[in-house]
């Protein structure tokens, strides 16, 4: 099980009922997820533990929670994770809890990828129905430098790999 910390705005369009929040069961930990505003509009979801970004498409916005767990497959593969931990992770999200947000760090990540991610669309010039480009947008945010992180790996995609590297030899 995991759980799927929502904006506001977010949260307004998929209705689900609110449970507290908790620990995720997966490796990747929570999840924090919010709306950009785009044509057609995307949703940006970030590791609370990695600060990983993972973008997909919005619609249809009630089965985001269902759908989120193939896109991370992909997102992992592109990161060059092993399909063991891919497997294993993807196996943990069979159940989701909304929430609302809860960590102010991990809040203004998602705020400073959505500023990021607009860069990037223009310069991808995402079209409706191509994937590759939320692929290649979510891999070149996971190569920012964030704060949260300096005290260890810098970027999400460190961060990632040195999960995977620990949590492979424990």
């Amino acid at each position: 099980m995991f759980h799927l910390h929502c904006t506001k705005k977010l949260l307004d369009r998929i209705k689900p009922d609110i449970a507290e929040p908790r620990q995720s069961d997966t490796a990747l930990g929570n999840w924090y997820a919010t709306v950009l505003l785009w044509k057609p509009q995307v949703a940006l979801l970030v590791s609370e533990r990695t600060l990983l970004p993972v973008l997909m498409p919005l619609a249809p916005v009630a089965t985001i929670a269902r759908r989120f767990p193939a896109q991370l497959a992909l997102i992992l593969k592109e990161h060059g994770v092993p399909s063991e931990f891919i497997a294993q992770e993807v196996w943990r999200m069979d159940q989701v809890r909304y929430a609302k947000t809860a960590n102010r760090s991990v809040v203004g990540i998602l705020n400073e990828f959505v500023k990021q991610a607009e860069f990037w669309l223009a310069a991808y010039a995402y079209e409706k129905g191509d994937d590759d480009d939320l692929l290649a947008i979510s891999a070149k945010l996971a190569d920012t430098p964030c704060s949260p992180l300096y005290k260890g790996p810098v970027s999400p995609d460190k961060a990632l790999h040195q999960l995977v590297k620990t949590g492979a030899q424990t």
